[in-house]
């Protein structure tokens, strides 16, 4: 049972009804990492479709097997968020069937059986999706910023001058940056750390890959401008 650890314990704050029971003040009782974890929808389809409707409380057979098929779904269902994003951009027609293939057979895989997820490569999976959105995310950048900001350690750094229109942003340490008034449009943010980055005043409308744990771990509020698809977080002023 690749994956399961059979010393995990549940929250102590995890309610009798599997829910959170301090869910509406996580980040006052200390616990901001919570409130900006997302599963993508990966629990509740582990439990009503994978497992139909079986609860982890029946013992280590199902628990075990529960666990590790969460892991590879909460993966598969990230990806498909990105495809989804992706799905949305104007591409070239070749790209855009390409994007959509990939959106099927991963859309595929979620309504699969415990068996198939746990057979499933999780790294090459990534691998084969990151290579897409690379492409995707040349198209949609392609004349804008070149800048070599990918994976660039920019902690604390002041980022308001900066040209980061369309810039390649990808997996960049961004923890406590300043990037307030910020011009973000079309740039790349697939696996930025934006934890107490500050987006006060920023324009991400149209960025590329913008998660909502993204956004709940920065400092935004309501001059922060966000992409469609994500919500805004409830703690933002």
């Amino acid at each position: 049972m690749r994956g399961y650890r059979p010393q995990a314990a549940p929250c102590r704050h995890l309610g009798s009804d599997d829910r959170c029971e301090i869910h509406d003040r996580l980040r006052p009782e200390g616990f901001p990492g919570c409130e900006v974890f997302d599963c993508f929808g990966a629990g509740q389809q582990v439990v009503q479709v994978t497992f139909g409707g079986r609860s982890w409380r029946e013992g280590q057979e199902v628990a075990g097997p529960m666990f590790t098929a969460f892991g590879t779904l909460r993966a598969v269902h990230e990806m498909r968020w990105y495809l989804a994003d992706a799905g949305t951009r104007d591409l070239a027609a070749d790209l855009a069937d390409d994007v959509g293939r990939a959106a099927d057979r991963l859309a595929a895989l979620s309504a699969a059986g415990a068996d198939a997820l746990a057979a499933l490569d999780v790294g090459d999976e990534r691998r084969r999706i990151g290579e897409l959105l690379d492409r995707v995310s040349q198209a949609v950048r392609a004349g804008r910023s070149r800048r070599p900001l990918r994976g660039a350690d920019l902690l604390g750094r002041d980022l308001r001058k900066e040209a980061l229109r369309g810039a390649d942003l990808r997996g960049s340490l961004l923890i406590g940056a300043d990037l307030r008034g910020a011009d973000l449009r079309r740039a790349d943010l697939l696996g930025a750390d934006l934890r107490s980055a500050d987006l006060r005043g920023a324009d991400l409308t149209d960025a590329l890959f913008v998660t909502g744990p993204q956004l709940a771990a920065a400092r935004g509020d309501r001059t922060t401008r966000i992409p469609a698809l994500v919500g805004r977080p409830s703690h933002w002023s």
